[in-house]
């Protein structure tokens, strides 16, 4: 059975178009006038949001004079795409790139991972006295600043002769870390208590149905902590601000810092800032593409960490 072309054409998200029109008449003119209120109001937040990603990119491939230029020049002409090549050399940001990800970020978002998983399911399937207060002191650590442990920690990792290694950035991620506890411990409540008691029937042990049974099932809320941890280590500038004054093992927020002193400094050289943001649309972007590719599963992981107090 054919359908018609203006039959398939009417019909709205699987509803037949009379409907969908019979609700739009119903409505009423206050009605129009109020969605078209709300979309107004999020094409707005839409483009405020957006336009400094945009001033971003397009600053990257101006000159100074174009830059400076009042007003604003909102398309670049001529675009000087070997500003991103230029602006890479300037520094050695290749290095900065392996001491990101290598040396800070893969660590750090693996101890995390690990660390909260286990944790987490500590708090949320064996039963154990005391276990409640444990879980509401781990969550009490997360009102406590970090610039009130900064200075302590700082001469703890002094006396372990840690200053100018990723050590105190990478090994207090294996300890666990008390927001993402809380979320994999929500996360794993929903799950059904019938899966564990089966597997412990069969002789299973908590280790082998943490790893068998809930992990498997875990991997949208595995899949946030581990983007979260990522994007923070990537991200972090005052981590490794505190711990590292070594140029050579100077992450890409150290290196793009060192980089915007000289568009500040007097007597610049031409071309800093457009250089500067080159380097920052380069470093942006991983994470956005990163993003778009695991959205479903980020925002999945997100709507299911909350389903079960």
């Amino acid at each position: 059975m054919e359908v018609s072309p203006s039959v398939s054409a009417g019909r709205i998200a699987g509803r037949p178009a009379t409907s969908v029109w019979a609700r739009w008449r119903a409505m009423g003119i206050s009605g129009w006038l109020a969605q078209i209120a709300k979309y107004l109001v999020l094409l707005v937040c839409t483009v405020s949001f957006l336009l400094p990603f945009y001033w971003m990119a397009t600053s990257a491939v101006k000159d100074d004079n174009q830059v400076f230029t009042i007003p604003p020049v909102w398309i670049p002409n001529p675009a000087h795409w070997e500003n991103f090549w230029n602006a890479w050399q300037v520094n050695n940001f290749n290095a900065y790139v392996i001491n990101t990800v290598v040396r800070y970020a893969i660590p750090a978002t693996i101890g995390t991972v690990v660390s909260s998983a286990f944790v987490a399911y500590g708090f949320a399937r064996v039963r154990w006295p005391g276990r409640d207060v444990f879980f509401a002191l781990c969550i009490a650590t997360m009102m406590v600043p970090y610039m009130v442990v900064m200075v302590p920690l700082f001469i703890t990792f002094k006396h372990f002769g840690w200053i100018n290694t990723f050590l105190p950035l990478t090994v207090p991620a294996y300890f666990g870390n008390p927001f993402f506890i809380f979320m994999l411990r929500q996360f794993y409540r929903s799950l059904p208590e019938e899966l564990s008691d089966a597997a412990r029937i069969d002789g299973a042990s908590e280790l082998g149905i943490l790893l068998r049974v809930v992990l498997p099932l875990t991997k949208p809320a595995l899949t946030v902590v581990a983007l979260f941890s990522f994007l923070n280590a990537w991200n972090d500038y005052l981590g490794p601000l505190i711990y590292i004054n070594q140029g050579s093992l100077y992450v890409l927020a150290q290196g793009i810092e060192n980089l915007r002193q000289s568009v500040s400094q007097v007597g610049a050289t031409a071309l800093a800032y457009p250089y500067l943001m080159a380097v920052s649309t380069i470093v942006v972007l991983p994470i956005v593409i990163a993003f778009f590719f695991t959205q479903r599963t980020f925002i999945e992981g997100i709507s299911l960490t909350g389903l079960k107090g």
